[in-house]
């Protein structure tokens, strides 16, 4: 996120720029840092703190008018120099819709913007800049940026490899034991800051809990009181979604004799709030994937493996209990991360492919003109009927599998250690531009 953010900042035709992103997942804390870091100095603004700062917004369109008002609030000049930050922008819709007039008539002053649930606003039909805004989207930590801070060395170690060649177990058992780590934890900054200030899991599930039991207060948010129950049952089915073989959405597991049509308005409130994401099954890997998608079927999966975790009831102690945590609920915690980590690396969600009842491939993606198919492996047993009947039919350049095997790449199939599978993009890159 830093490098984009920087990338931004560079750009000649600059659009104010708006951090989608789920609640909790430290969008305040990036956009004060980067202010502080790459500007002279910012000026931040708190729609939710101080909402009598609306006003500015509701009484004019002039941003002059607007630009002095705010640095006399923030006793700061306001230019080319400061970071304009609002933060919360969902609680003044005018201050969104100003933003077009920002970037007509005063492009040079950098503006950044996030909100809660702000991905339910934008779709909520209030007037908003349309193509005058740019966006960037914010996810949990990820195991290679929390790494640094728990094992420098491990990490400076992943990020030196240039080639496929197994890792030295020197490594690979530490990097193993990290991962397992991360796996109780997961990646929201609340979590990892209880870890890391107290050194113990049972911090890190008091606040997972707590995270939990406010995403759940967000569900009464929902315009349609009706849907806000629904939103609920949704959500908590997910352990139980993602625990058997076929991991497709099953209506009848968040409520029995439930319909698809009752809960498809409760799924795209989570999905817009950023707290799931949706897997939908391809009937054949084209190009583009969205040409081929089954609207009817789908997986979904939640924002964060340790939030998965804690809602599936494994208890921390599972980070002592062998490869539990890789292979507990049918690999549904693996699975989640990888999902997890794939969809912050590639422009889109990746889908999920099946022949039948014969075969499952668990991910399909594509890069540049390549689709990929993915299966993800629990342990290291690694036999893999489901991609080798996907190989027969469609004779892929690449096949990627993850497990807690080695690194290693052979007649076009690639696997990657689960640790690393936030290298996943550049290890393609690797084989298919090389």
């Amino acid at each position: 996120m830093q490098s984009e953010l920087q990338s931004w900042q560079k750009q000649v035709n600059r659009l104010p720029l708006i951090i989608q992103g789920a609640r909790q997942v430290g969008k305040s804390y990036l956009m004060k840092w980067f202010g502080q870091t790459h500007f002279q100095q910012y000026a931040y603004f708190n729609f939710d703190e101080r909402p009598e700062l609306r006003d500015f917004f509701i009484a004019n369109k002039d941003v002059d008018r607007i630009i002095n008002s705010l640095s006399l609030i923030s006793g700061k000049t306001i230019d080319a120099n400061t970071l304009l930050i609002f933060d919360e922008i969902q609680e003044c819709p005018e201050a969104l819709n100003t933003l077009k007039y920002f970037a007509e008539k005063k492009p040079e002053i950098p503006i950044v913007c996030a909100g809660s649930l702000l991905g339910i606003i934008l779709n909520s039909g209030i007037s908003f800049p349309v193509g005058k805004v740019a966006f960037v989207t914010l996810y949990p930590l990820s195991f290679k940026e929390v790494l640094p801070y728990w094992n420098d060395n491990l990490s400076r170690f992943l990020n030196q490899i240039k080639s496929i060649e197994p890792i030295p177990d020197y490594f690979f058992n530490d990097l193993v034991d990290n991962f397992k780590k991360y796996l109780i934890t997961g990646g929201m900054p609340a979590v990892l800051n209880a870890f890391k200030q107290e050194n113990s899991f049972e911090a890190c599930e008091t606040v997972l809990q707590n995270l939990i039991l406010s995403y759940h207060g967000d569900f009464a948010k929902h315009p349609v009181m009706s849907d806000v129950a629904k939103i609920g049952q949704v959500f908590n089915s997910l352990p139980s979604q993602l625990a058997r073989e076929n991991k497709k959405f099953v209506y009848q597991l968040v409520r029995k004799g439930a319909r698809a049509r009752e809960y498809e308005d409760a799924i795209q409130w989570l999905i817009r709030a950023g707290l799931v994401y949706q897997v939908k099954l391809i009937s054949k890997p084209g190009i583009p994937l969205a040409a081929y998608d089954d609207v009817g079927a789908f997986k979904l999966y939640a924002l964060d493996v340790g939030m998965m975790r804690k809602m599936a009831k494994l208890s921390p102690t599972a980070y002592t209990e062998g490869t539990r945590l890789f292979t507990e609920f049918k690999g549904a915690i693996i699975e989640n991360y990888i999902l997890q980590s794939l969809a912050a690396q590639f422009d889109d969600l990746p889908r999920y492919w099946t022949s039948g009842n014969s075969a499952e491939v668990d991910f399909v993606i594509q890069y540049k003109n390549e689709i990929i198919p993915i299966e993800v492996k629990s342990d290291e047993n690694i036999k893999s009927r489901s991609l080798q009947v996907y190989h027969q039919k469609f004779n892929p350049k690449l096949r990627i599998r993850f497990s807690l095997k080695n690194l290693s790449y052979q007649d076009g199939l690639l696997n990657i250690p689960h640790f690393m599978s936030d290298y996943t993009k550049e290890i393609i890159k690797f084989i298919l531009d090389d």
